[in-house]
């Protein structure tokens, strides 16, 4: 007989064989028991989970003469042709291909007839999500009263494309996700049963990479016997799945842990070089990174989990703070939800490697250092305005300018930190157009929510003032956030990629500055260009199509009731006059 794949050789054939469905089999296990069946089921869950066995299951033990506790005896010639799909009453179709109105009708009319040899006729609907809409309403009416000993079992890996209507008509059990352990209880099971040798550490990492789907644990694990000598081992396991091995992951965090970028890049590329896929690559590290955790808190359970915790790990378990976990985790798990969406998984890689080996050791995040300062300035600004407009109230209104006058100069005393690009602003503006930055702005709302919550909060105090092929100029109301965005290639690259997308052909480089230099650099930019007679795209002679972020006739201060009435509203705010 030809060689047959593990999965079929092993797919279950009693309801205690499904591995990690126990209240779904016990269930049905009941109903057949007290003659409680419905006339329609809905199994919904990810693959590889026994959806399309348990219903085959079913379909034997409620046809089964010597059914015993709702289970199929496996043995008479009823079970035997349901197992071997020759029986004529119980009909497995797949949707996928079958999606049709015509086919559905078809079902229908069979349905029409009583069974031939079973006492039960069978539908096994699987993918059934893949219907068309004109087959599911022909279904609705059959599927709702159906003819006396007809059931319809729909199986699909997708619950959600499934109109509401189909769903009220079933029984929906659900099929979870099989946990590790589980899977690897059954594959020592089977392993031993078929006489092959295995190291156990090479199941868990089998187990990990079938992500809850028994099916393709069994798939992986057939091509691990066929990889190796006779014994499954961990390397093999390893080299099958794609996966990192100890030491990769012990020399690639021992170097972001010490903050040594070159060596970590350098680790990198050797992994990406040994052929390791980004998203296992990324998988692999979360996981790594959650079991240094666990150890640090509960080195007992963390022992039960797995059987190889080595030297270097408990070494580096030492080294690392909690926070610092807590740190990388969030840089690998923003990672892992970013690069989905590139074809360059490469440089999320690298910029990823660059901020683990650059993040503060004490877990204190620099983004929420930033947002803290923000959120003082703030709260001083509106304490201040609250001051002046209690004294405004008392005053009505007299001291009112005074009040300006001491005011204004507070806010401009201090000495900024961040330097300018002034030289990039200027290559920038010497091609600048309306166009492009026309171009930006329309798009700058989609972009603010293409990227991160981290990157949005960012880019919300900012706007572009400038465009040109190349280039993008953003000012930025506050000078902590321009710093910290300056400082940021995650944000630079995601601006490219995204801009890219919705701008055809447009993949400018930004400069940052704040709002309160832009008017300045505009102004030295045009009167070096008019001295030096190279005024261009940024000056054109239709000065009302002039790029410009402050109107000409701003006025010049902005009085203290204005500025209350832009925070709490011209509703709250009352203006006494004297």
């Amino acid at each position: 007989m030809a060689y047959q794949a593990l999965y079929r050789v092993w797919r279950s054939q009693r309801f205690d064989d499904i591995v990690g469905q126990k209240a779904v089999t016990q269930t049905l296990k009941n109903a057949i028991v007290s003659h409680k069946t419905s006339h329609a089921y809905l199994f919904t869950g990810p693959r590889g989970t026994g959806k399309t066995s348990a219903a085959k299951i079913f379909a034997k033990a409620i046809n089964c003469p010597n059914s015993k506790d709702g289970e199929p005896c496996n043995q008479c010639e009823m079970c035997q042709s349901i197992t071997a799909g020759t029986q004529e009453d119980v009909i497995e179709i797949d949707a996928a291909s079958n999606n049709g109105v015509e086919e559905i009708r078809f079902i229908r009319d069979r349905a029409n007839y009583a069974p031939t040899k079973a006492a039960y006729k069978i539908y096994i609907i699987d993918e059934v999500h893949m219907l068309s809409t004109g087959a599911f309403n022909a279904l609705l009416k059959t599927l709702e009263e159906p003819k006396e000993n007809v059931i319809f079992i729909l199986a699909t890996t997708e619950p959600h494309k499934i109109p509401a209507t189909i769903i009220s008509r079933t029984q929906r059990f659900d099929f979870k996700r099989i946990t590790a352990a589980d899977i690897i209880e059954h594959l020592k099971f089977i392993l031993d049963q078929s006489n092959i040798t295995y190291e156990e550490p090479a199941l868990g990492v089998i187990a990990r990479a079938a992500e809850g789907g028994m099916r393709d644990a069994l798939s992986i694990m057939d091509q691990a016997i066929s990889f190796s000598d006779g014994t499954v081992t961990l390397d093999d396991a390893m080299q099958v799945t794609g996966s990192l091995t100890n030491e990769m992951m012990d020399e690639y965090l021992s170097a972001c842990v010490n903050k040594d970028v070159p060596k970590a890049l350098e680790a990198l590329t050797n992994i990406l070089a040994a052929g390791k896929e980004s998203r296992r690559f990324l998988e692999d590290l979360l996981q790594y990174c959650r079991d240094l955790l666990m150890f640090q808190q509960a080195p007992n359970l963390l022992a039960e989990q797995t059987t190889s915790i080595r030297e270097p790990f408990v070494a580096l378990s030492k080294e690392v703070t909690a926070d610092r976990l807590f740190q990388m985790i969030r840089i690998l798990s923003d990672t892992q939800n970013e690069i989905r969406f590139t074809n360059s998984a490469t440089i999320y890689l690298e910029v990823a490697t660059v901020k683990l080996a650059q993040a503060p050791s004490n877990g204190t995040s620099q983004e929420s250092g930033v947002d803290d300062q923000l959120v003082k300035q703030l709260q001083k600004e509106i304490s201040e305005l609250k001051k002046e407009i209690s004294a405004i109230k008392t005053n009505g209104g007299a001291n009112q300018a005074p009040a300006k006058q001491t005011h204004a100069p507070v806010q401009k005393k201090q000495a900024s930190t961040y330097r300018v690009p002034t030289e990039r602003v200027y290559k920038v503006l010497k091609e600048a157009t309306r166009k492009h930055l026309n171009n930006v702005k329309e798009v700058w709302d989609d972009l603010l929510m293409s990227l991160s919550v981290t990157q949005r909060a960012m880019l919300k105090a900012s706007e572009p003032v400038a465009a040109s092929p190349n280039g993008l100029v953003i000012a930025f109301d506050y000078e902590i956030v321009c710093q910290r965005a300056a400082n940021d290639e995650e944000l630079k690259l995601s601006i490219h990629n995204n801009l890219s997308r919705m701008i055809q052909d447009y993949v400018p480089e930004p400069v940052y500055i704040t709002r309160e230099s832009w008017p300045l650099i505009r102004k030295d930019y045009l009167i070096q260009a008019k001295d030096s007679g190279t005024e261009d795209s940024f000056a054109p002679e239709d000065e009302a199509q002039e790029i410009e972020l402050i109107p000409q006739n701003e006025p010049q201060e902005e009085t203290i009731v204005t500025k209350a009435e832009e925070i709490f509203g011209s509703d709250i705010v009352t203006i006494v006059d004297d």
